[in-house]
């Protein structure tokens, strides 16, 4: 069964007592597209229960998303806590666009609890994380970071977008808000634009209102797209997992290949970690080519045949980059260096071809 699009920005009423029932008692009908779309709602309370959350909440993207949060929760003077390896957009628009509004932002080492804890003061908001982080796959300990943020009456949010709700339920330990790019793995088809909060009603409804006041809604036909990706979600993430692990195994051993960094194997710092908080790893895998500079690493990127060469990740279809070119291109060699993108890393964001094609369209790749 499929359910409905509605391409209706606005919504009519029978009579005016229609209209006065409606705002009165609050009846469940739609008013105007800004304000929500009943496929829309169906949509959200899919990705609710799917988290485990009391609501959920479709925006235009994922980044809007996150400006959602931050402009709802914040006003001059407040401050924010974020890890260092959160997706450098989030940081872009914390450090730099945030700051023009008196919002102040503290960077520290990712994983790192006591320098979190050290940063955090009486006009501290929100502690901010990925989990596993992007591209170098770090692992949080929610636990820990929930715990932190009860200690301080700090809210917590921790964007879920690599591990999904079927590797990982951030809100079982006590987050705040779990945020996702629906672009990747949930709509999972590279064919859509969107982001989602998924959270308690208490504290979901305030960022509704203000959703609605700023627009940052998505429209009728990619809530279509989601609600036909979610369909296959749990058989697309199986395979996702499957074929991040056979490729990252078969990198680790590869003697062209300088380092992996990949939850699921036993060589990753939060190896143990991962085991005990996630069902599952995802498709992405980073690694080093060995002894490679910017060209000989491109060269790889270049040879491969299976995956594109793309941003994003969680299609159906593999694609690879090589950070420095693609997703870190605006920052300095300095700049890069201090967030751990090195000249000889790429990224693969493992589709669900057959793991044996992907495995050897890579050996070819490195052999060349």
């Amino acid at each position: 069964m499929t359910d409905a699009i509605f391409c209706a920005a606005t919504y009519t009423f029978a009579d005016t007592q229609s209209v006065l029932d409606f705002i009165e008692q609050k009846l469940p009908r739609e008013e105007y597209a800004r304000y929500g779309n009943p496929s829309e709602k169906v949509a959200e309370q899919k990705l609710a229960a799917l988290e485990g959350g009391e609501a959920g909440l479709i925006f235009s993207s994922g980044m809007s998303a996150v400006a959602a949060v931050l402009l709802s929760l914040l006003q001059s003077g407040d401050e924010i806590i974020l890890f260092d390896e959160c997706y450098h957009r989030t940081r872009e628009m914390c450090t730099e666009w945030f700051a023009k509004y008196g919002v102040v932002t503290h960077q520290v080492p990712a994983c790192d609890y006591e320098r979190m804890e050290a940063a955090v003061n009486k006009n501290t908001k929100l502690l901010i994380s990925e989990s596993p982080t992007n591209p170098h796959l770090s692992v949080v300990d929610i636990e820990r970071f929930v715990a932190l943020g009860r200690k301080h009456g700090v809210a917590t949010l921790i964007d879920s977008t690599l591990a999904t709700p079927m590797n990982l339920r951030p809100l079982e330990y006590g987050v705040d808000y779990v945020l996702h790019s629906l672009t990747k793995y949930l709509a999972g088809h590279n064919d859509m634009l969107g982001g989602a909060l998924v959270g308690s009603q208490e504290n979901i409804e305030p960022i509704r209102k203000f959703r609605g006041v700023f627009g940052m809604v998505n429209g009728p036909h990619n809530i279509y797209l989601l609600l036909r990706g979610l369909k296959t979600f749990e058989l697309r993430m199986r395979r996702h997992n499957e074929n991040g692990q056979a490729v990252a195994e078969f990198l680790e051993q590869h003697p062209r290949v300088e380092k992996v960094y990949y939850p699921g194997l036993p060589s990753h710092k939060y190896y143990d970690l991962a085991r005990r908080q996630m069902d599952g790893y995802g498709g992405l895998v980073t690694f080093l080519v060995k002894d490679a500079d910017a060209d000989q690493t491109a060269a790889v990127v270049d040879a491969v045949r299976l995956p594109r060469i793309g941003p994003s990740l969680g299609g159906v279809e593999s694609l690879i980059e090589q950070p420095i070119v693609m997703s870190y291109h605006d920052f300095t060699p300095e700049a890069r260096r201090a967030v751990g993108i090195p000249d000889n890393m790429i990224r693969i964001a493992c589709g669900i071809e057959n793991s044996n094609d992907l495995i050897a369209d890579l050996e070819q790749a490195l052999a060349e």
